[in-house]
């Protein structure tokens, strides 16, 4: 199978690409490599792929060292003239797009950001996948959506009208146009909602980033809500899995029993579908927060905050729709996945901690 998985300079998009890679599937990856965090880190993913910084320029597709079915091109989703030469050129079987412009907090500051990427990029996604007859396509959407829903677990099957940042509203937006195009094209489409990816090679604007470079450095964490906050923390190869599972399976039909009267969300009469891909285990923050003083062995020093505005208090996955089609479990402990977290990020950035960081400790 040949597929575009865009985003992949990214934390998803690096591990899915791998995955696809390793089970023997071609893989074009895209990405444009901004700097809404270190870009340093977005290229040793790609090297990590076997692609060469110094061979990356726009536009122009570049050979993996390390994978033989694997290419990279540097490109805006918004360039909409370049974007529909690819898929004419290419002819991908299917299409997994993860890139996006992410961060609740930051879409506060910079909203015209979440606009450029997320909408005018997944127009330009969408009108792509229809001119070039893509068979599939899989596209990233987010917890976030809930918003102020408060019926736990999250389930797909819940009314997702009220986001409370911009950049959930965007991902609303996402699920929305998806469902059009499925009902008047015929394209078959499935959202997946994440819930809090964490684990190797994470975004620097994420909790278990921030807070493990903070305790390992001696300086103060900043915990919102004074601690009183719920995630559904989710490993990424948990995450990849569920991904995994839905691209290499049969695209979604029309749901025959759905009735307007009683509408479903996470389906529809066209090729439409929506899952979470969560661990479906909610962990307290301030837990969350002991075990990776466990792993660095070193205590947090925290400074409490109210909640900011965008933040929810809680998220919980309601998995059972995945569970049911694909067989989905996911099986990453929290505590193992910290663990796996702190010894990458020490091995990455050669930090010398406290902690007992020994191959007998960890295997």
């Amino acid at each position: 199978m040949k597929v575009l998985v865009t985003g992949t300079a990214g934390f998803i998009g690096y591990h899915l690409a791998n995955r696809l890679l390793k089970e023997g599937h071609e893989v074009i990856g895209l990405d444009n490599i901004n700097d809404y965090y270190d870009v340093n880190l977005k290229y040793a993913r790609l090297e990590e792929a076997g692609i060469q910084k110094g061979q990356i320029s726009y536009n122009t597709c570049i050979l993996s060292l390390v994978y033989p079915g694997y290419r990279f091109i540097q490109m805006n989703l918004e360039d909409r003239e370049n974007l529909f030469t690819l898929f004419r050129e290419e002819k991908f079987d299917c299409v997994c797009n993860l890139a996006a412009q992410a961060g609740v907090r930051y879409s506060l500051t910079n909203p015209y950001a979440y606009i450029d990427s997320n909408i005018v990029g997944f127009i330009n996604i969408l009108e792509a996948c229809r001119h070039n007859n893509i068979q599939y396509l899989v596209y990233a959407s987010s917890s976030s959506v809930y918003g102020l829903n408060e019926s736990i677990p999250f389930s797909e099957k819940d009314n997702v009208d009220h986001p409370i940042s911009l950049y959930a509203a965007t991902k609303k937006s996402n699920e929305l146009m998806a469902h059009t195009y499925s009902y008047l094209y015929g394209l078959p489409t499935t959202g997946v909602r994440f819930f809090t990816v964490y684990g190797p090679w994470g975004r620097p604007d994420m909790a278990l980033f921030i807070f493990t470079k903070a305790i390992l450095e001696g300086k103060p964490i900043q915990v919102f809500n004074n601690g009183e906050m719920e995630r559904d923390f989710t490993y990424i190869d948990d995450i990849v899995e569920g991904i995994f599972r839905i691209l290499t399976s049969e695209p979604p039909q029309g749901n025959i029993s759905w009735h307007g009267k009683e509408p479903d969300p996470s389906s529809s009469p066209a090729p439409y579908k929506i899952y979470n891909i969560g661990n479906s285990q909610p962990v307290k923050l301030m837990d969350f927060i002991r075990v990776i003083e466990e792993f660095t062995g070193k205590k947090a020093i925290i400074e409490f905050k109210p909640l900011q505005a965008g933040d929810v208090r809680k998220t919980w996955a309601n998995v059972q729709a995945l569970e049911k089609q694909y067989e989905y479990r996911p099986h990453i402990t929290v505590s193992e996945g910290i663990k796996r977290f702190v010894k990458w990020y020490n091995q990455f950035y050669l930090i010398k901690s406290t902690c007992l960081y020994d191959e007998d400790f960890y295997n």
